[in-house]
């Protein structure tokens, strides 16, 4: 009776097993749809961080207007060059701060910071040769140009980021028109 319990056991056992042939070819099918997924999820991946980039760039720019309107003062979305931000308070304050926020209260002789710059981007995504342009806001929330005396509503690219590993949709521009319209859009072209 033992011996008949154990051949049944046994015989159980071996129908519930896979053979090694079910194995390699289960193993073979996960390894070719690996192949096709991980390009596609790289390319997703590199398209999300492209457009985080711009986004978090977009909010440091309504950031800055929605203070020079709060609190009725001048202030500066930054640059990544002391060229673009100027040698003036808010400008020296900027330093090379991309997407940093100062503002400088009409009676204040210091600019105080508003918002720290967003996390720098890092490789394989970058700035284009461009950079990131600063853009002043006086206390009506309108976006000129940072030089002195300026008045003319700013109307370029604010930022244009970019990847070299994707050959299509590799770029965000983020723009400004008439001083106040901030705008994201995607693009294709040459990342240094």
């Amino acid at each position: 009776m033992r011996s008949h319990f154990i051949a049944r056991l046994r015989a159980r056992c071996r129908a519930c097993g896979f053979t090694l042939v079910e194995l390699m070819v289960t193993i073979a099918v996960a390894a070719i749809l690996l192949m096709i997924a991980v390009p596609s999820f790289q390319h997703l991946i590199l398209s999300n961080r492209l457009t985080t980039s711009a986004n978090a760039l977009v909010d440091a720019i309504n950031t800055a207007r929605m203070d020079a309107i709060k609190l009725n003062a001048t202030t500066q979305f930054c640059g990544n060059t002391t060229a673009t931000n100027t040698n003036d308070l808010l400008g020296a304050a900027c330093g090379t701060a991309a997407g940093a926020v100062y503002s400088l209260p009409q009676s204040a002789g210091t600019a105080g910071q508003v918002r720290a710059a967003p996390p720098s981007i890092t490789s394989p995504v970058q700035y284009t040769s461009e950079g990131v342009t600063a853009v002043r806001f006086s206390g009506q929330g309108y976006g000129y140009t940072p030089s002195a005396g300026s008045n003319t509503p700013f109307g370029d690219n604010v930022a244009v980021i970019c990847t070299s590993q994707l050959s299509s949709d590799n770029l965000r521009i983020v723009s400004m028109n008439a001083g106040s319209i901030v705008a994201t859009a995607s693009s294709t072209g040459t990342c240094p």
